[in-house]
């Protein structure tokens, strides 16, 4: 009965594409613990330091007591809600200038509902090429059509929207601002006169930006002022802000549509409260102290040849980018390769992922073996 999947099984062992899940002793701040070694942790969305902050977690707990239970018991369309959920939607939207927002039990949920839902029959989504696989998940779900854009190409997108805006009924341009496996920062500004030209909807997913990039720690949209031309954005708890969930805020009739249509809303279980009430307390409390450390974080990314505080290391061939990361394994450095389908074919990689409590020394030893230079290097 199962020979078929064990087959497909060693085909992925074969090939270097087989993935397991790690057993790992501790996390510590920068830390963690695998098989007996302290290793340098370069492969978490940690960015502020939050997730795995003891004395955070310890702060927060005397702030909250028995405030807040550990389970919601239900969707929020259901009896799944409490005050803390619309609390942290009207935070969202004071920060972001927004009419609406709507949480989300995860980036993948938010994507996935949005991209899903938004298109329906007779309209269009115009996606980057390499957006997230949710965004991938929640277009192929839909009842619209989509097209893919070459990657970061704002003439790629308008020969498509030159080409196919006008056979659709509503139109959706859909982008990461900073792209989760390269590092690379979306042209926004372009991309937002096109939306104004072409008469679309613009959602900009920005789980690698929020928290990270502009002075309130809002994301690439903040830092290029360009907020209201926005008329949905995604953002997540669980990078920066070191919790869990996700948000969409924009325009109030696209955020009812989606608490109508969003199916991954609608049928999920809502995050435990003092899940939503951490998400709150962190961004009310601990966010707005960052500044200083996050531009150094950004800078140092920036040394090491990336646009951002992301930075892949690309080495082409899944054999050898693990042999890469075993090596950096042996020199007390916790890295992961990045394979097919996650990255295109022939482009695996190591993703360098920064926070703010990593230092230009740490890395020092990564940078001999590695040879790291910019971030299209090839480590032989």
């Amino acid at each position: 009965m199962f020979e078929t999947y064990a087959e497909n099984l060693n085909l992925l062992k074969n090939n270097s594409h087989f993935r397991d899940i790690k057993d790992y002793e501790n996390k510590d701040e920068k830390y963690i613990y695998f098989n007996g070694k302290k290793l340098l942790n370069l492969s978490s969305n940690n960015y502020l330091g939050f997730a795995d902050n003891r004395e955070i977690t310890e702060e927060f707990l005397r702030f909250a007591g028995a405030k807040y239970s550990f389970g919601s018991a239900s969707a929020r369309l259901l009896t799944g809600t409490l005050p803390v959920y619309k609390e942290l939607e009207n935070k969202i939207c004071r920060l972001f200038n927004k009419e609406s927002a709507l949480l989300f039990n995860s980036g993948y949920h938010a994507n996935v509902g949005i991209t899903s839902s938004i298109a329906g029959k007779g309209d269009v989504i115009f996606s980057d090429k390499l957006n997230h696989a949710s965004i991938i998940d929640g277009m192929k779900l839909s009842s619209g059509k989509f097209f893919r854009y070459l990657h970061n190409d704002t003439e790629s997108l308008e020969k498509l929207l030159k080409r196919e805006r006008k056979n659709f009924n509503n139109a959706i341009i859909v982008t990461e601002s900073v792209f989760s496996m390269d590092g690379d920062i979306a042209d926004l500004k372009k991309i937002a006169e096109l939306k104004k030209k072409y008469n679309c909807i613009l959602m900009v997913d920005e789980a690698h930006a929020f928290g990270v990039f502009g002075r309130n720690g809002l994301g690439i949209s903040e830092t290029l002022e360009i907020l209201p031309q926005i008329d949905i954005l995604v953002g997540t708890f669980g990078k920066a802000i070191g919790s869990m969930g996700a948000f969409a805020t924009g325009n109030k009739i696209l955020i009812e549509y989606l608490t109508n249509k969003a199916r991954s809303f609608i049928f999920s279980t809502a995050l435990p409260p003092i899940t939503i009430a951490f998400s709150k307390w962190i961004i009310d409390n601990k966010l707005p102290e960052t500044f200083e450390k996050r531009m150094s974080m950004i800078e140092l990314g920036k040394k090491l040849g990336s646009e951002s505080h992301i930075i892949p290391v690309i080495i082409g061939q899944n054999a050898e980018t693990e042999q890469v990361c075993k090596r950096l394994f042996d020199a007390g450095y916790f890295t992961l390769p990045i394979r097919p389908p996650t990255v295109p074919e022939g482009t695996s990689r190591i993703r360098l992922s920064l926070t703010t409590e990593i230092n230009e020394k740490d890395l020092e030893n990564l940078c001999n073996i590695t040879g790291l230079k910019n971030k299209t290097t090839t480590i032989s």
